[in-house]
């Protein structure tokens, strides 16, 4: 797949299109399965005026986002974070949960169990490798699942009342991460109810219903209900990629 995601935001009057190349994981490949440029343009003429790793602002703008969602929807005084999957995307969500949020225990799986090893020997600070998926969502406050999975890697059955995830993964609309009873028994929470209704398989094929946007959270229109089970399903949007160029063309810019 290749995928275009231009966007403007006029409030930070930058103009951006991210350019997302998606192949089939081959087994032992160097290559990452997704990888991304950012082309950033003059909005006052359409020049272009810089190309920026795309891959780097998508891994962390998706876990600054989740982190929101985190901070807004987390039980009080969560003690246990899981991150279900050992890829890039759990790499940069351990760093910001990591730098913003005290856990007791962080737990980690991953189909291939290596990869989990190498992710809890090479990040800083401890992390339990679990054997299977229930192992490590059983008794976790906060679930973070960035898998490649197309069919449901976590069940409501093993998750705690009360408990919030963050669903990145499965962005397909015939892919899963999340099975029915979780979907639906939990208060459903998207970046963007447009894309969630057309590219999020969890939402379409589950038909849970969506309660709100984060955005419509953060402007105080909906309230968090972080007393419930929360569920973020998170697609990513194009001006996320564009106010965290923003940010790195300016400090980049303030540097030169």
């Amino acid at each position: 797949f290749l995928g275009v995601m231009p966007a403007y935001s006029a409030a930070d009057d930058v103009l951006t299109t991210k350019l997302v190349t998606f192949y089939e994981h081959k087994k032992d490949s160097p290559v990452p399965s997704h990888q991304a440029t950012i082309l950033l343009f003059d909005p006052r003429n359409g020049s272009l005026k810089a190309i920026l790793d795309g891959s780097v602002i998508t891994a962390k703008r998706t876990a600054a986002v989740s982190a929101i969602a985190t901070k807004l929807l987390m039980p009080p005084f969560a003690e246990v974070l899981c991150i279900l999957g050992a890829g890039v995307q759990a790499y940069s969500h351990y760093d910001i949960f990591a730098e913003l949020f005290t856990f007791k225990e962080v737990r980690i799986w991953n189909r291939t169990k290596e990869k989990a090893v190498k992710f809890a020997d090479s990040v800083n600070g401890p992390v339990r490798v679990c054997s299977s998926a229930q192992e490590a969502v059983t008794g976790a406050d906060v679930i973070v699942t960035v898998t490649m999975a197309t069919t449901p890697v976590l069940f409501g059955a093993w998750v705690k009342p009360g408990a919030h995830i963050n669903a990145v993964g499965a962005s397909r609309p015939d892919w899963r991460e999340l099975d029915d009873e979780l979907m639906k028994n939990s208060v459903l929470f998207v970046d963007s109810r447009e894309a969630a209704l057309k590219e999020s398989g969890d939402v379409i094929l589950s038909g849970a219903e969506i309660f709100a946007e984060l955005g419509e959270v953060l402007k105080g229109t909906k309230p968090a209900l972080p007393e419930k089970t929360t569920v973020f399903k998170s697609l990513g949007m194009a001006v996320e990629d564009t106010v965290a160029a923003k940010f790195v063309y300016d400090s980049w810019s303030a540097g030169n």
